[in-house]
């Protein structure tokens, strides 16, 4: 396994290699859920290194290497299990790619099935500011709205590995832990821990925000620290997802004590958020101030005094 460092502890995890080279010594059927971020074909370069997924000269290239990870995760996920993937719409000039769509289609090739796709909302001039695009501009109004776009949502793309699962996701005191920017109305807090859940407001009212296919109260700010994980040839681009996005993902689609696979760590958000609810987080990096930074945020959780969450 080619891999330059590595921290193995009971809790975690953490690569810095190549992730193909790493997850394929992992087991058949060996992971219990996978949540990562691509690299977004086209839009970012993360390295040079000829390792790094974002550095290919085309679209059509990229999806020929993501396609060994995608095989990978399959071969490793339990059957009846779930990976989630974050991503959006990538631009081609002054139109868009459908890399939602085709990430679905390359998982579908290797046998998995589509189970769900939520959209995250994203905060219009935020994103009007970061990218600078013409279209979200209001003088483009004035000018020639045909060329007026919106500022795209990103998308959690769930697709499920063929069979039954052996384990189920079972919340036999409903759902008690809210993780987002709405606030839980005082009179539903009593029903924390409910037994009887008919009548567990509190868990029914969570669930309507989870099963939403449209998150628009996602916290975007809740981010890890990343800007130190940057190096000085880096783009400004390094974006980590946000946690409550994990939080629910952990709560929905995972055990406690699950194993879960981000192959492309980052800075550790995956990892982090896995380890704050009690499951064993699983990443692999190949860019090292990326690896590093996971490492420090990892270790800061560990360190922090947080009552990691053994069960939801």
């Amino acid at each position: 396994m080619a891999v330059k460092n590595q921290e193995v502890t009971e809790k975690h995890a953490l690569y810095n290699g190549d992730c193909v080279e790493v997850v394929e010594t992992f087991p058949n059927d060996s992971i219990d859920f996978s949540i990562y971020s691509p690299p977004f074909a086209g839009l970012y370069n993360y390295s040079s290194d000829d390792k790094d997924m974002s550095n290919c000269k085309t679209y059509e290239e990229f999806f020929d290497h993501y396609e060994y990870i995608v095989e990978q995760i399959g071969r490793v996920l339990k059957p009846g299990r779930l990976t989630a993937i974050h991503c959006q719409d990538v631009k081609d000039g002054r139109y868009l790619r459908d890399l939602p769509g085709d990430i679905i289609r390359l998982h579908e090739k290797h046998g998995m099935r589509l189970h769900a796709r939520t959209a995250i909302w994203k905060e219009p001039l935020t994103v009007a500011i970061r990218t600078r695009s013409l279209g979200l501009t209001h003088r483009q109004i004035t000018k020639d709205s045909a060329r007026c776009n919106n500022a795209g949502a990103d998308y959690l793309v769930i697709m499920a590995k063929a069979g039954e699962n052996k384990e189920p996701i079972a919340h036999p005191t409903g759902l008690s832990e809210y993780a987002g920017a709405r606030h839980i109305p005082e009179s539903l807090l009593k029903f924390r821990d409910h037994k009887d859940q008919k009548t567990n407001k509190l868990s029914h009212w969570i669930w309507q925000q989870y099963a939403s296919a449209f998150w628009d109260d996602i916290r975007l700010g809740e981010v890890l620290e990343y800007k130190k994980a940057r190096d000085v040839e880096d783009e400004k681009h390094v974006h980590p997802l946000q946690l409550d996005v994990i939080d629910r993902c952990m709560t929905l689609w995972t055990n406690p004590g699950d194993r879960v696979l981000t192959p492309f760590m980052g800075v550790g958000s995956e990892v982090y958020g896995a380890v704050k609810c009690g499951r064993l987080g699983i990443g692999v990096e190949l860019k090292e101030s990326y690896y590093n930074q996971a490492l420090k945020n990892i270790a800061d959780l560990e360190d922090s005094g947080v009552e990691l969450r053994l069960a939801l």
